[in-house]
């Protein structure tokens, strides 16, 4: 039994678009998440409290991080997942989550994963996937769906398929990402459509640049993206 709650339990996010990205592939989902905070400095409105993960926390700026918080930038929340949830109580976790999230009444859910850079088949830097309720506009003309028979696998995966379910509108940004190292390009990627989609005043130039050392990140092999012997895409 996993049990899982938003703290503050009055915190209001009605009506907001709410991004989130974990630790997968080139690590893109957390790296967005990570330099999206950092870049708009959002107010932390709330975490995520959930006995599906190991009891750990760290520091950020001087501030204590625990592992799931939610932040607020004009209409868009963000979720910052500083680690996976463990692997036998990932399912039951994922969809308490979105249950609270649904019931927050939030306006839609943007998930940001990565897709092996091994099966790219053309110029095209990111594909994209969205539930049947997700209407796509203008800004994703020049997007590519993804092909049909690949397979996304872990917490992108998860929420999407739950969100399928519940009829929710949900779409998620995939781009072709390193699967030895982290992608710092491939997070650009995925935060270039977020911003223009949002109107967000973001500069990229910090990560796409060489040094990376102003944003670092531990490299973790994450058991999502090991299985090396299949052709299909995993995020």
């Amino acid at each position: 039994m996993v049990n899982t709650s938003i703290i503050p339990q009055n915190v209001d996010l009605k009506d907001l678009s709410l991004i989130a990205g974990f630790h997968g592939i080139g690590a893109t989902g957390y790296v967005s998440i990570k330099y999206l905070i950092d870049q708009l400095k959002p107010e932390k409105v709330a975490s995520v409290d959930t006995d599906a993960i190991f009891p750990v926390s760290s520091n950020s700026a001087g501030k204590l991080v625990t592992p799931y918080q939610i932040y607020k930038h004009n209409k868009l929340a963000i979720l910052r997942a500083e680690i996976s949830p463990s692997r036998k109580s990932e399912l039951l976790f994922l969809r308490q989550l979105c249950d609270l999230l649904l019931d927050k009444k939030i306006k839609e859910l943007i998930l940001i994963g990565g897709l092996d850079s091994a099966f790219k088949a053309d110029d095209s830097m990111v594909r994209y996937v969205h539930t049947s309720s997700f209407t796509p506009n203008q800004n994703f003309d020049n997007l590519k769906l993804l092909e049909d028979d690949r397979i996304i696998v872990g917490p992108v995966a998860l929420m999407l398929n739950y969100m399928e379910m519940k009829k929710f509108p949900t779409y998620a940004l995939l781009p072709f990402a390193s699967a030895e190292r982290v992608d710092y390009n491939a997070a650009a990627e995925a935060l270039k459509i977020v911003s223009h989609e949002k109107s967000l005043d973001l500069d990229f130039d910090p990560l796409l640049s060489e040094d990376k050392k102003e944003f670092p990140i531990e490299e973790k092999e994450d058991e999502h993206t090991t299985n090396k012997g299949n052709e299909n895409i995993y995020t």
